[in-house]
């Protein structure tokens, strides 16, 4: 700040210094060279934005107490900071030998494709080396992961499997006091809260930097306090964070009651807010004169330049050439990075989604047998994948002692124990962010979400976290998880729509995201273990939609046929690859989920030669198959089962054009409204006969 210099230059060393306990001189110097570094580092940023180098100029000025809790830790201790952590990121970077981190932000802010973590996709504070998984601007999103990593820190030493970070260490996660009233927020700190009440072991720090202003929103005085200082379940502490003895003697307070009891707490830092929210924020539109003033006089450096004085540790005169000294480095380093060269094509941005090596079908041992439903299918494939991959976790609501509400998960709780199935509370937030942390520590979790129209309020957790994990990490940190929904319609009427949701756009957008859809039981199991070799081998993110209509299903054209039964597989599926039914000439219809036995249902009473595409996966779509089969016949008719309007059909149509098909399109789907209760679903759902009509009239009859 311009009043730094003059501030310091008035202050007068004391005739009797007086050092702060549990605080040397040399460790004293070291954080305030992290705080300067973390203001000098802002100020650069708005000098590189002025000069149209600079693309993020949220800073960290105010917040620089926050190098006394990377202080207070571990540089194992996996961090996953909030984006004023600039003085946190330094000083946990100096704990770690080799590192360069003031040039790695620079890198960032001029988004620089050298830029060692992200790679000039987003400024963000991570690192692999400094174990700080980079976290984007969403707000809260990323605590429910937090809470993932802490839980996954203790369950992968439970059960022996190889884990990134130590067995005593702690996960610390830091968010502003507005983020705190986000409903993401308060429900992943209950569902940290609800774990260490049930004696389970949750090693998590969560700091709270209260500057009490959200932009421009004020916080309550006292709200933080009175919200999470009585909390039961959770140990608080409170610090001034514009104190740095204060706060390193907190934090440490706090990290050894975590470390050692192997429970969550809260630390709530306060803090202050200086130089608006960012670059392009005009403070005075919404604060006064005096607020302002308040939030200067209060500066942590300033705060910390005093007690150096007044501990005899520096002279006004040494702090001076220091905060020049720093200012000149990083000014040099600025300049330097200004012209780095960034990313330059499509392809560079997009390499992190693109360097997947590909998961082809493999062969493995099958029990062979009987021939079985959809829903026993999957649950001998998870029987099997648990025996087979030790840090395989099964977890959702109902899915142990339940056995699942359609019984796709019974037995595996006494097959495998407790420690790799288990209930969770009732929260989809919860249960992706336990995912998300889960497959940080070495665990491969595979989550269950009882019912698709229950994602859509937790949707981001796959979104803005999962999914960019590897984007703004370069591919260094990686979120690997098969996620299991049960979905799509059909149910005879019963559960209406938050039991029939058939509304999959929000997923088919998201980059990287693969998304399998099975409709027969051979498939499914095929399916669900190439899901689990990609995220094995690859870390991606799958999700898997299981039709519920499907799930006990025995008969495909006449009661008692048992031709939907089919026998296990012994291999696995070709991730990206479709199945074909049936070699006739006229007509390709190209379905997926309940769609295909509908399809193939109408295609045995049409009066010419059918093929039925299933189409299997969503994303990627196999768009190789969809054209092959597509010149096969000349004619194309697409049976969708989602809403016309976002729906699938959507995607496979632009895919044809896109390709230059010249045969005759048609699609048939379901109308863009929700699933009424009882009888009435028939009325806006895609039927077999609305195929049939739509294949007639396709082939001119």
């Amino acid at each position: 700040m311009s009043t730094f210099p003059e501030t310091v230059a008035a202050l007068r060393v004391p005739s009797e210094p007086v050092p702060p306990p549990g605080l040397t001189r040399e460790r004293c110097l070291e954080l305030f060279d992290s705080q300067l570094g973390s203001r000098h580092l802002d100020l650069a940023a708005r000098r590189l934005q002025a000069r149209g180098r600079g693309f993020y100029t949220i800073g960290s000025a105010g917040h620089e107490g926050n190098a006394a809790v990377a202080a207070a830790l571990r540089p194992s201790d996996p961090a996953l900071p909030h984006y004023r952590s600039g003085a946190f990121f330094l000083e946990r970077a100096r704990q770690v030998p080799g590192q360069d981190a003031l040039r790695d932000v620079l890198l960032g802010v001029v988004a620089a494709a050298a830029e060692p973590i992200a790679g000039g996709r987003h400024k963000v504070f991570g690192s692999r080396a400094l174990n700080v998984i980079p976290q984007t601007s969403t707000i809260a999103s990323h605590l429910p992961r937090a809470v993932g990593v802490a839980f996954g820190i203790e369950r992968a030493a439970r059960l022996g499997t190889a884990s990134p970070w130590p067995r005593d260490a702690v996960a610390v996660c830091s968010f502003g006091d507005a983020s705190a009233n986000h409903s993401t927020a308060a429900g992943a700190i209950n569902a940290a809260v609800h774990t260490a009440y049930q004696g389970l072991p949750l090693p998590l720090l969560l700091v709270c930097e209260d500057n009490g202003i959200g932009i421009s929103v004020r916080t309550p005085e006292g709200w933080i306090r009175a919200a999470y200082g009585s909390r039961p379940g959770l140990e608080y502490f409170a610090a001034d964070g514009c104190d740095l003895a204060d706060a390193l003697e907190t934090s440490r307070r706090a990290a050894r009651w975590v470390r050692e009891r192997r429970r969550p707490a809260f630390l709530h830092l306060r803090t202050v807010r200086l130089m608006g929210h960012a670059g392009s924020d005009v403070e005075s539109a919404y604060r006064t004169p005096e607020e302002i003033a308040a939030a200067e006089a209060a500066d942590p450096l300033l705060a910390t330049a005093r007690l150096l004085v007044a501990a005899g540790f520096a002279t006004p005169d040494e702090l001076l050439h220091l905060y020049k000294a720093k200012e000149a480095e990083v000014t040099a380093l600025a300049d330097e990075v200004a012209s780095a060269p960034r990313l330059a094509s499509a392809k560079e941005v997009m390499a992190p989604l693109l360097s997947h090596g590909g998961v082809q079908a493999r062969r493995f041992p099958s029990p062979g047998g009987e021939r079985l439903t959809l829903a026993q299918s999957v649950n001998r494939c998870l029987t099997e994948l648990l025996a087979e991959v030790p840090e395989l976790l099964v977890f959702g609501e109902d899915v142990a002692r339940k056995g699942g509400v359609y019984g796709v998960t019974r037995g595996l709780l006494k097959a495998a124990g407790a420690g790799r199935v288990f209930d969770t509370l009732l929260d989809e937030q919860a249960i992706l962010g336990l995912a998300l942390g889960a497959g940080l520590a070495g665990l491969l979790p595979v989550p269950e979400i009882q019912y698709l129209a229950y994602l859509h309020n937790a949707a981001d957790q796959l979104r803005g976290e999962a999914s960019t994990l590897g984007f703004f990490s370069s591919g260094q940190y990686r979120n690997p998880m098969v996620v299991r929904i049960a979905c799509y319609a059909y149910q005879k009427g019963f559960g209406g729509h938050f039991h029939n949701d058939n509304a999959v756009a929000a997923l088919r957008d998201i980059p990287g995201l693969v998304i399998a859809s099975p409709s027969r039981p051979d498939d499914a199991a095929a399916m669900l273990r190439t899901c689990v070799d990609a995220a094995r081998a690859d870390g991606r993110v799958c999700v898997f939609l299981e039709p519920i209509a499907l799930y006990h299903q025995r008969d495909l054209y006449e009661p008692d046929d048992e031709r939907w039964l089919a026998p296990y597989p012994e291999e696995t599926a070709s991730l990206g690859k479709a199945r074909t039914h049936g070699s006739g000439d006229d007509l390709t219809i190209v379905s997926f989920g309940n769609g295909v036995p509908m399809s193939l249902r109408a295609a045995e009473r049409l009066p010419a030669g059918c093929r039925v595409l299933d189409l299997r996966w969503l994303a990627p779509l196999p768009v190789d198959d969809l054209l092959r089969e597509a010149r096969a016949t000349g004619r194309v008719l697409v049976a969708d089962e989602t809403r016309r309007a976002g729906g699938v059909s959507e995607g496979v149509l632009a895919a044809l054009n896109d390709a230059g098909f010249e045969g005759a399109i048609a699609r048939v789907t379901s109308e863009d409204s929700f699933i009424p209760l009882g009888d009435a679903a028939r009325h806006v759902l895609l039927s077999e006969d609305a195929i049939e009509r739509a294949a007639l009239e396709l082939l001119g009859n």
